[in-house]
């Protein structure tokens, strides 16, 4: 083999190092956040669970309104 071809492996090998270098701690960090995951997943399914009444939070303000309404009419008869 030529200097050449000596050269040319060598820098093939050396790149192939920096890309293992460069890939490994990136799929050790996705690991590390895929192990996470369902723990994430979990509580976000709580605070789901959690907040889902507030979904009727619309209906009570619009009764509360309604209630406000006849008590200002009611008031305003008795001349308060």
């Amino acid at each position: 083999m030529s200097t050449g071809w000596v050269v040319g492996w060598v820098i093939g090998i050396v790149v192939v190092l920096v890309v293992v270098a460069l890939v490994v701690p990136i799929l050790l960090l996705a690991r590390a956040i895929g192990d996470e995951a369902p723990k994430i997943n979990s509580e976000l399914e709580k605070a789901v669970a959690n907040t889902a009444p507030l979904g009727a939070l619309r209906t009570t303000i619009e009764y509360a309104t309604t209630i406000i309404g006849g008590l200002q009419r009611g008031r305003a008869r008795l001349g308060g």
